[in-house]
């Protein structure tokens, strides 16, 4: 539905039992809502960047009994157990009890590590997520999933808790320089495959138009109703949920294989690159469909081919927390719209796929 505030405009989706509000200046209408709920004390954790410090305390100024933001200095390598243990005792230390609530203020990476602190946290103390990069509003702060890294591999240690409501002001992008905004777009494609071939046009429409102007509120609303849609019916990817994996199993490789010095963002766009020749190579879909998404995600960016080996990705693909019998399963595309999920590949299909990743991409004419 739609509700108009004096302050605000915001789209509000509750198919998954909690409130995903995206909007603009919605700092009011998340003061509101904690009022509403009628916790008495508000743990505010931040990300540690400038500006997302400086967000969290304009909020603060709003919400009644906020205390200061505890800033945490994040980043994909800091996404372990350490920090996690470092934000427990903060909030030991601030004097958090159960009868509160606490707010994450950040993107991706705090949606993973704040929720799963909040949940760890007495046992689970209620948790609010307010989304500031694109990564989180269209993708990461959506569907109750947490976690951190181990040396083993990404995202191994954590547990799906849904938080008590998530919210998207999209005016927090402005903030952002333009690779960050960039980091999010590899995720809204990957929605847009999995939707159908109207999304995708439309992403193929703005691709050349400054970030400044993009339709946001209905470029982020349009993502999360595709991932909304599939978390609603496989809340703890038993199934379906697996859709929203495309691209990932060699995202998470390469991510891991580099050190985590290739961003995810970066990483998902070669990854949706090398799930698309993935799907050539098997038959599955015509060389012009791949062509049709490098020159998308090119459009938009993203680097389209990779500087590691192939040795190096595939070692850190056997890490893949989707193994099933000891096998790493693929997410393979045949069309917009048209996924097929647990796609094992022989190993040395995966080796080409890598080789022809690492090619410099042909024109598209």
């Amino acid at each position: 539905m739609v509700a108009q505030k004096e302050d605000s405009l915001a789209v509000i989706d509750e198919r998954l039992g909690y409130p995903v509000v995206t909007g603009t200046n919605l700092r009011g209408t998340i003061a509101r809502w904690l009022a509403d709920v009628g916790t008495p004390r508000i743990a505010l954790l931040c990300d540690g960047a400038d500006s997302v410090v400086a967000f969290a305390e304009r909020l603060r100024e709003l919400v009644r009994g906020a205390d200061r933001p505890i800033p945490v200095v994040l980043g994909e390598r800091r996404k372990r157990m350490r920090t996690v243990e470092a934000v427990l005792d903060a909030l030991a230390g601030a004097g958090v009890g159960r009868d509160w609530t606490i707010v994450g203020v950040g993107g991706g990476v705090a949606a993973d590590l704040f929720g799963l602190a909040a949940a760890l946290f007495m046992r689970g103390v209620p948790y609010v997520h307010v989304a500031t990069t694109l990564v989180a509003m269209a993708d990461a702060a959506i569907g109750g999933k947490t976690g951190v890294n181990l040396r083993a591999g990404k995202n191994l240690a954590g547990l799906f808790r849904n938080p008590a409501a998530v919210f998207c002001d999209v005016d927090a992008l402005r903030t952002l320089p333009v690779r960050s905004v960039r980091e999010g777009l590899a995720e809204i494609v990957k929605h847009a495959l999995i939707d159908g071939d109207a999304f995708l046009r439309r992403l193929e429409e703005l691709s050349t138009t400054a970030f400044e102007r993009w339709p946001w509120v209905e470029i982020v609303g349009r993502s999360q109703q595709v991932k909304i849609a599939v978390v609603s019916r496989d809340a703890l990817e038993s199934g379906e949920r697996e859709v929203l994996n495309l691209g990932h199993t060699f995202a998470h490789a390469i991510e891991r294989a580099s050190g985590y010095r290739i961003s995810h963002g970066a990483a998902v766009a070669l990854g949706l690159r090398a799930a698309t020749m993935l799907a050539v190579r098997l038959g599955a879909a015509p060389q012009a469909f791949a062509d049709r998404i490098t020159a998308l995600l090119q459009a938009l960016g993203f680097p389209m081919h990779l500087r590691l080996t192939t040795e190096d990705v595939v070692e850190a693909m056997a890490a893949d927390k989707k193994r099933r019998g000891g096998q790493v399963r693929f997410v393979v595309p045949a069309a917009p719209g048209s996924i097929t999920t647990g796609v094992k590949v022989p190993v040395p299909v995966i080796v080409q796929v890598l080789t022809d990743l690492r090619a410099m991409p042909r024109s598209r004419r």
